[in-house]
Order: structure tokens, then sequence, then C-alpha cells
């Protein structure tokens, strides 16, 4: 491939990637929802956000469901300073220290 090729690939690739997430903002910036959607709506980050951290949290083994020590050895910490500070700069800040520091003495 030439250069010219995969820059236009490379550009391709990022509006499929882009249109997806904002085309919903475009479509939804003029209308009004009704109370009861914007309800359920303000659920989803929380929703998602657990569903990412349980997901990471636990692994499949071959008959069970097992902990992911490394991954549970970072999120205490994380979750303390997350509760405590309410900052997410320093959460994830916590979060990746703690787990660069736990993969560099056990992993």
């Amino acid at each position: 491939m030439t250069t010219w090729t995969m820059v236009l690939l490379i550009a391709a690739c990022a509006l499929v990637t882009w249109l997806p997430r904002v085309i919903p903002f475009i479509l939804v910036k003029s209308v009004t929802l009704p109370s009861f959607v914007m309800r359920l709506l303000a659920y989803i980050p929380i929703c998602i956000l657990s569903a990412l951290v349980f997901e990471s949290l636990f692994t499949e083994g071959e008959h069970m469901t097992t902990v992911a020590w490394l991954n549970f050895g970072a999120f205490i910490p994380t979750l303390f300073i997350a509760l405590w500070t309410k900052s997410l700069s320093k959460t994830v800040i916590v979060g990746v220290i703690t787990m660069a520091i736990l993969r560099y003495f056990f992993a």
C-alpha cells in the first residue's frame, strides 16, 4: 500500500469510529426527551462503569469463575481514593500507579 492509501484508510477508520458516537448527540440535541427517559439515562454511565469494573475483577477459569487478584488488589485503593476524593483524575492516577506497582512486584 502507498502512503496516500494508508492515510485515506486511517481517515476512513476514524470517521467510522467517530460517527456512531456523534450522530446520537446530533439527533437528540433538538428533541426534548420525557423526564422518564432522562431519569433512565442518568443511570447508564453507572451501569456501564460497574459492568467494566466487575468484568475486570473476575476471570473465567476452566470450570468456574475466579478472582483476578492483581486487578482486585488495585481495585481496593482505587475505590478508596474514588470515594474519599471524588476526583476522577486522582482515582485514575492511583489506579494506574497501584496496578503498575502490583505488576512490577507480582506479575
